[in-house]
């Protein structure tokens, strides 16, 4: 792999749809990138600090929250001269995002009065009055076509289709939530999954035109879901829970194929393969050197860089870290909180929050636990290459950790005193965008071979 120079940024980083650009928020600017020199092609100032930054589908727009402000900044990379400002007054903006068609943007009012869609090739706007959420709640089809809008009115949660062309609303039904969290189109457009807050197990499965397909409820009196997610070929339904299992449900009779359980600790049998991150210090040659005892202070230790890391395959049984959450605090630090699909749909990673420093890998064609990788400290983001069966995960430290069926191994970023909180793949899978408090960089990956065999040592 080989890394780029670190550039600043104080906040949102983003690549384009196209993958030729990546937007950087930087205090009130946006910069704009290009991916292949690195060298700036647009910038442009906003009023005020960048929140947020979101790429419309076609890559010609860009789009700058100021929820400060508050109010939407959009810009234009072929016509740099146009502009676009959205403010909705005493009302204010919660979240703003771009419809498929790259043409109109879709902003949510603060105490979710209002969800306005706003035309950037006229001064029309339509209005949908209560959307439940800001961020959340909005759903649109893998064509474009239609979008899901969750409302509430009259103490009852709703489901509003609209028509991405005329933005008119062709439906809407009541559905069966106390407090409705998400909902989510299936990726064939024949289903929207719905799920109830944290407090009540429920997951709902519907049809477009509003008949309940199933109810999944796994267990009551206990909190319940806490992420979900299709899997890319539409046929696998994941629910991670705050009981510490995983789910999954198929399409066609909507009843649970599989169940699996976060384990503290793993014995025999299980035939994966348990990676844990160790250090290991440099060996050096030190026979030819003579050195004065005064040259080297007492007190001196050695740099970060002296320090490299490496996964060893453990034997069983193996317990891992656990957090036990605190009884007295909301939102309890336990269950499935981070839930990925690869691209092929064969494999699924999770993370018990129970158990932040363990990332689960599960084979959906064996139903059993693929590996474990056990890192040293907490994990912040786990991503799937879009184009492979390939895993990249961080954890704060300075190292990029990878997974392939093939094994898993380290690769150490060589910018000094950069640690990698999150990272990001561009959509054909050949650059990857890491990210620092304060900086960011990028490296280019190299494509997987056919087949290969991977050490757990640093490359």
């Amino acid at each position: 792999m080989e890394f780029t120079e670190a550039y600043k940024q104080t906040g949102p980083c983003c690549f384009s749809p196209n993958s030729r650009y990546v937007a950087v928020a930087n205090d009130y600017r946006l910069v704009i990138r290009d991916t292949f020199s690195f060298q700036v092609v647009q910038l442009f100032s906003c009023l005020d600090k960048i929140s947020y930054i979101e790429w419309a589908l076609d890559s010609e727009y860009i789009l700058c929250g100021l929820y400060k402000k508050p109010m939407i900044q959009a810009w234009s990379l072929t016509q740099p001269e146009w502009t676009c400002k959205i403010d909705e007054g005493p009302a204010g903006i919660s979240y703003a995002r771009w419809s498929p068609d790259s043409r109109h943007i879709l902003t949510t009012s603060e105490f979710q009065l209002r969800l306005t869609v706003w035309s950037l090739l006229n001064t029309a706007c339509v209005h949908v009055q209560w959307p439940k959420h800001g961020s959340k709640g909005v759903s649109f089809n893998k064509d474009g076509k239609f979008a899901a809008i969750c409302t509430r009115r009259d103490c009852k949660d709703y489901v509003n289709l609209l028509s991405c062309q005329s933005w008119e609303i062709m439906g809407s039904f009541a559905v069966d939530t106390l407090d409705l969290a998400d909902l989510e189109w299936s990726p064939d457009d024949s289903s929207i999954v719905v799920w109830d807050s944290p407090l009540e197990y429920k997951v709902l499965i519907y049809s477009p035109d509003g008949r309940c397909l199933f109810k999944y409820q796994a267990y009551e009196c206990g909190l319940g879901v806490k992420t979900v997610s299709w899997s890319p070929c539409g046929q696998f339904l994941a629910i991670g829970s705050y009981d510490q299992m995983l789910r999954v449900l198929n399409h066609l009779t909507w009843k649970t194929f599989a169940e699996f359980l976060h384990l503290s600790t793993v014995r025999a049998p299980c035939c994966a393969a348990i990676f844990k991150e160790i250090d290991e210090p440099l060996q050096l040659d030190m026979s030819e050197l003579s050195l004065d005892d005064n040259f080297m202070p007492s007190n001196y230790d050695a740099p970060e860089g002296f320090i490299s890391v490496r996964y060893e395959v453990m034997e069983l049984p193996v317990a891992f870290p656990f957090q036990k959450p605190l009884a007295d605090k909301p939102n309890p630090k336990q269950g499935v909180g981070l839930l990925a699909w690869s691209k092929d749909s064969q494999y699924i990673c999770t993370r018990n929050d129970s158990m932040p420093t363990a990332l689960w890998i599960w084979d959906m064609q064996r139903l059993e636990v693929a590996a474990i990788l056990v890192q040293k400290e907490p994990i912040r983001a786990a991503v799937w290459d879009p184009t492979c069966t390939r895993l990249l995960l961080c954890t704060g430290s300075s190292h990029l950790y990878m997974w392939t069926p093939s094994g898993a191994f380290c690769v150490c970023n060589p910018l000094p005193d950069f640690s990698i909180t999150d990272l990001k793949w561009n959509i054909d899978g050949s650059c990857l965008l890491l990210k620092d408090k304060d900086a960011f960089c990028c490296a280019t990956v190299p494509p997987l071979p056919e087949s290969s065999d991977y050490s757990s040592d640093d490359d």
